[in-house]
């Protein structure tokens, strides 16, 4: 029991230092950028609604490919990354660089409950990441 919690203590500590690491400040973007956050209210994120701790994972070099360079993962504190929630390529915007991760949410009007997330940011980075819409899949 006490590994699995130094394991899952480990891992959080990886997730968050590479984090750290990959942000130095100089509004350069690293290949691959790490963020856990706790999204507080349900929030409507390509066609998955979404809430809890999660992990958001942007790659560079599969934004490069015209891949989908975001992915969206449930954390686990003790755990570390668990499944894909929803993964998308994302609208590059040139923005100020930010001090600490942040993400942009509207109501979400057309649920008519919880937020719909509009744009991510890294720490130490000079883009902006906007979230294409769409419509989830139980909406006409």
């Amino acid at each position: 029991m006490r590994s699995h919690f130094l394991l899952g203590a480990f891992l959080v500590a990886a997730v968050l230092t590479s984090g750290a690491v990959a942000t130095t400040g100089d509004g350069i973007a690293p290949v691959r950028q790490t963020a856990v956050v706790t999204l507080n209210e349900p929030t409507l994120v390509g066609a998955t609604i979404v809430q809890g701790p999660v992990l958001f994972i942007h790659d560079a070099e599969k934004m490069s490919r015209g891949e989908p360079c975001t992915t969206i993962r449930l954390f686990d504190p003790e755990r570390g990354p668990q499944e894909e929630l929803v993964s998308f390529h994302c609208i590059p915007k040139a923005r100020k660089v930010v001090s600490k991760f942040t993400i942009t949410t509207r109501p979400n009007t057309e649920l008519g409950f919880g937020r719909l997330l509009v744009e991510y940011q890294f720490a130490g980075d000079a883009e902006g990441h906007g979230v294409p819409p769409s419509k989830p899949a139980f909406a006409h």
